[in-house]
């Protein structure tokens, strides 16, 4: 009985402990829901502050907290452009606001047709008077041109900036493929179709390469006039024609030669910058660490300027990212979610609707449900646009086929109208290792598709017939709605890339303008005054879970180190690994017809926790 009564007495402790334990962490959670919104409470006058430790982003990816969990760090910052857009635009209306400054320490860029944006919006500031200073260790192309638009630009004497233009190479692996005896068997149709090219070749197609020096040639052009007319003391051709002979006539100092280049204003550290903001904008009361200076945070400045929902209602639907099959995202554009976004839509009392897309491609049958999904809104009788973000080729432009009017901006890269399919087999390879296969058919058909034994002819002549009917679609779509011969849009198709502002004069767009040109559009057409609408952004409800685990995940304890030039360019191992990574998936995965521009400037996105593929990959989905 004693014993018994010991271990009852064990049993009910560790039940009373079980009970503090399970108590504690339930009002630890509590108030992590509870404070994991940002309260217009927190806003004061002084500042603003954008601290921009990651990329800028059309839609931000939904966490994914296992897969943060497995692979041990932290995701990457995401800031949607329309929020950063929207912060600024109420800072320069809002006497509580006496500057903006921008840390861009941490800064990984974004698409060009997003910096311009917030570029603009950080004029409209500058134009109510209220100057604009950024500060970081070094400035990359995005960051200079985010720059250029401030009226005080910093520079840690440590660190420099550097201008690089667009363009770069890209990995080939038709010799690989060869010693590895994979026959990488390639459908396509398109001469400029260049996806499939880094299976077949070692070097790029002079095709291709006719089409990439012309668009990259038409973006630098641009950037380099977005920064001369926003800064106009900057000697770009100094910095870029011979930049190893401007820094060794600053004695390897890359600071002093930003200095003098006209790159940056003023050298100084983060203690030096945050007095000299604190000098037009407040010492802060609450903090008395060297730097220190009055200001507001993004998240809790927007909680305090909410969109306004006055009036009719216009519906924005975004597709961002590489479209595929199925549910993925947000940040990718799953076709049967967005489809299904746009359905549920139906029943609201729409009066127009915009497409807002920022993707290279992908998937055609995903693209396809989208452009279903819209063309149901469409038979509704209300007016569609369609507003072209950084990238919109390939199945970007295949689910914009039904819009109504099509707005880009000059850095838009949109077109590479053509279909391709890549299907690796492995009867080389087999044979070089004594693996054959054998046995008994029906029909020609019968056991196919063989990735041991090859495929036979038909198959072949099966599947690049159905390439071929899939382009002849696509080319049917943007013929219907361009109102364009099918023999003109062949022209213009094959694969081709354009930039916007070429797009606009071919045909493939109707006029310069972004998100807000196209809502303005579509107000109009729906007889809809100024003050008598408001954009709703479908399917983009950000919970307070999503909140909660971004600040699990991503405190400011959590951000990397400072940028500096070096670690800049380390960084593109990163873009090395995920080119080989898509590369791979591209090859081996399971895809139907593609619709892909794989030459185009990735929409820049971040893994935000997410694996791909690899075991831990596979592990996560298991949990799941």
């Amino acid at each position: 009985m004693i014993f018994a009564r010991k271990v009852w007495h064990l049993l009910v402790g560790i039940k009373d402990g079980l009970s503090l334990v399970f108590l504690l962490l339930f009002f630890a959670l509590l108030y992590a829901v509870l404070t994991a919104r940002p309260s217009p409470a927190m806003v004061q006058d002084g500042a603003l502050l954008l601290e921009l430790d990651g990329i800028i982003v059309e839609e931000r990816t939904e966490i994914d907290p296992f897969a943060v969990l497995l692979s041990g760090s932290a995701p990457t910052g995401e800031y949607p452009v329309r929020e950063l857009v929207r912060a600024l635009d109420a800072a320069a209306d809002d006497d509580r606001i006496g500057s903006v400054v921008l840390d861009l320490t941490r800064f990984m860029g974004g698409g060009q047709v997003h910096l311009t944006e917030i570029g603009s919006a950080l004029d409209r500031v500058r134009a109510a008077e209220k100057p604009v200073l950024t500060y970081a260790v070094a400035y990359a192309d995005d960051g200079m041109m985010l720059a250029a638009h401030a009226s005080e630009v910093w520079l840690d004497p440590m660190g420099g900036a550097s201008i690089t233009g667009p363009g770069g190479n890209r990995l080939y692996y038709g010799e690989l493929l060869d010693r590895l005896n994979v026959n990488a068997r390639v459908y396509k149709v398109g001469e400029y179709k260049s996806a499939v090219e880094p299976y077949l070749r070692s070097d790029m197609s002079p095709a291709a390469r006719e089409n990439y020096e012309a668009l990259y040639g038409a973006l630098w052009e641009e950037w380099q006039a977005n920064v001369k007319k926003a800064r106009p003391s900057t000697d770009i051709a100094r910095v870029t024609q011979n930049p190893a002979e401007w820094l060794q006539a600053n004695g390897g100092d890359l600071a002093t030669a930003a200095l003098r280049a006209g790159l940056v204003d003023k050298l100084g550290n983060r203690a030096q910058f945050g007095a000299r903001v604190a000098e037009i904008s407040g010492e802060d009361e609450w903090d008395d660490m060297p730097g220190a200076f009055a200001h507001t945070e993004l998240e809790p400045w927007l909680a305090d300027n909410p969109l306004e929902e006055i009036g009719e209602r216009i519906g924005v639907v975004t597709v961002a990212g590489t479209i595929v099959d199925g549910d993925a995202g947000p940040g990718t554009a799953g076709g049967d979610r967005i489809s299904r976004i746009l359905d549920e839509a139906l029943d609201e009392d729409l009066k127009g609707l915009v497409i807002r897309v920022d993707s290279p491609g992908g998937s055609a049958l995903a693209s396809e449900e989208i452009r279903r999904a819209v063309l149901r809104h469409k038979a509704k009788g209300i007016p569609v646009a369609v507003s072209m973000a950084n990238v919109a080729a390939s199945g970007g432009y295949w689910v914009a086929t039904p819009a109504d009017r099509i707005f880009a901006e000059p850095e838009s890269i949109t077109g590479s109208i053509g279909i391709f399919a890549v299907i690796p087999t492995f009867e080389e390879a087999a044979n070089s290792i004594g693996v054959s296969s054998d046995g008994v058919k029906t029909t020609v058909l019968s056991g196919q598709p063989d990735l041991v034994a090859g495929f036979p002819p038909e198959v072949d002549a099966i599947l690049q017939s159905t390439i071929e009917d899939g382009y002849d679609d696509f080319i049917a779509r943007v013929s219907q709605s361009r109102g364009l011969s099918a023999q003109a849009v062949d022209r213009i198709g094959q694969g081709r890339v354009w930039d916007g502002g070429t797009a606009r004069q071919i045909g493939l767009v109707d006029q310069y303008g972004g998100l807000d040109d196209a809502l303005g559009w579509v107000a109009a057409k729906a007889g809809l005054a100024g003050d008598d609408w408001h954009p709703v952004f479908l399917g983009t409800e950000e919970g307070t879970y999503d909140t909660l685990l971004r600040s699990l995940f991503m405190p400011a304890e959590a951000r990397g180190p400072a940028l500096d030039n070096f670690a800049m360019f380390a960084g593109q191992q990163d873009a090395l690994l995920a080119q080989l990574q898509g590369d791979l998936e591209r090859l081996t995965g399971t895809r139907g017809m593609q619709a892909y521009c794989l030459e185009c400037p990735a929409p820049h996105r971040s893994a935000s926790g997410r694996l791909d593929s690899g075991w831990l990959a596979m592990l996560a989905r298991l949990i799941n």
